[in-house]
């Protein structure tokens, strides 16, 4: 899961902002009845802010890709052919849909499936319907690179 906050087991709640009230509470314990009203209390606009805030940046932030394949036939950046589509390696590694080591492309047109994002994991970002994500083996090199060498598929380091 994503983690919002921190705090003990088992004393987190999530809670609506109308159901919360100021800091200056009612203590229901004789030991914590030192008035807390010299606290200055974090405003809850402010607190629901910041978690927002927290869960948009994570739900941007992409899983980290490896530079190469296993096999070292592919690399980050490069312009590789898949079902006679052009496209430029965006992501590398492993995936929660399926098993094993997937390619995650950009396709050149839009003939993809998504933006790089699939059941609601980010791998990489790129347009809408420009995204497919392949098996190393299905990729051929293209003779133009962006930001690594020539492969050809299949090959191996």
């Amino acid at each position: 899961g994503i983690p919002y906050f921190d705090c003990p087991v088992a004393k987190g709640v999530f809670a609506r902002a109308v159901q919360l009230s100021d800091a200056a509470a009612v203590v229901t314990t004789p030991e914590a009845a030192t008035p807390i009203a010299s606290v200055s209390p974090t405003p809850v606009a402010a607190l629901t802010a910041v978690a927002i805030k927290a869960a948009e940046d994570e739900a941007h932030a992409t899983l980290p890709s490896k530079e190469r394949t296993a096999d070292g036939s592919v690399s980050l950046g490069q312009e590789v052919q898949w079902g006679g589509k052009m496209g430029v390696v965006r992501y590398i590694g492993d995936v929660r849909f399926a098993a094993g080591e997937w390619v995650g492309l950009e396709l050149t047109d839009a003939k993809g499936m998504h933006d790089g994002s699939v059941m609601g994991v980010p791998y990489f970002d790129c347009p809408p319907a420009k995204g497919v994500f392949a098996r190393p083996a299905q990729l051929s090199a293209s003779s133009a690179v962006l930001g690594g060498t020539p492969a050809a598929a299949g090959s191996s380091a």
